[in-house]
């Protein structure tokens, strides 16, 4: 499977994930408490960050969610990990391609 494809699998399947839990709401890809007067917060973070804190963000954040998914939210704790992944990996490849 392409890259592309995959990736867009990947969207799929978090947006399902996250939707299933709040009748609709997506909270892995759009939690609405993350967006104030139509700024996402992690568009700030990300314009805020150099490319290697944004890095150690993205770890962080990847490292909480799976620490605590067999003890907090489960499958939806994965489902962030997994979206704090396809960020670094993103990350990773646009930083390649310049």
């Amino acid at each position: 499977m392409r890259h592309e494809a995959y990736m867009k699998t990947m969207e799929d399947e978090n947006e399902q994930a996250g939707k299933m839990a709040y009748g609709g709401v997506d909270l892995v890809n759009n939690p609405p408490h993350y967006n104030q007067a139509g700024i996402e917060c992690i568009d700030a973070i990300e314009a805020a960050l150099s490319p290697e804190e944004l890095r150690g963000y993205y770890k962080g954040n990847i490292l909480k969610y799976t620490w605590r998914e067999r003890y907090k939210n489960g499958d939806q704790d994965l489902s962030k990990a997994r979206w704090y992944t396809d960020r670094l990996l993103t990350i990773k490849n646009r930083h390649e391609e310049e």
